[in-house]
């Protein structure tokens, strides 16, 4: 069975993205307006990860911790499901030891 992750990577990367626009904001300007878009965007996607990160059934105990770290915990969280993924094609078709 195949799970589609293009949510979870989405919403991935929207969370990088807006931590560093709201920590470059933190060291330059620091527009309210930014802050006031940015904070509430960065919190959202964050929770949308840990939520379906959260409820794969590929996601081992060890990814769904890594999906805590604000920032890139998503991405690493993605990385370790897909790895898992590929491991158990590759053990299903015969692919053994690596």
């Amino acid at each position: 069975m195949t799970v589609d992750l293009r949510h979870l990577r989405i919403a991935a990367h929207v969370e990088l993205a807006s931590l560093i626009a709201m920590l470059a904001n933190l060291a330059t300007a620091h527009l309210k307006p930014v802050s006031a878009l940015l904070g509430p965007t960065h919190g959202c996607a964050y929770l949308f990860v840990l939520a379906a990160t959260w409820r794969l059934e590929q996601a081992t105990t060890t990814t769904k911790a890594t999906a805590v770290i604000p920032g890139i915990g998503g991405l690493l969280a993605l990385r370790r499901i897909e790895r898992r993924t590929l491991q158990r094609a590759g053990h299903r078709e015969g692919g053994g030891a690596r």
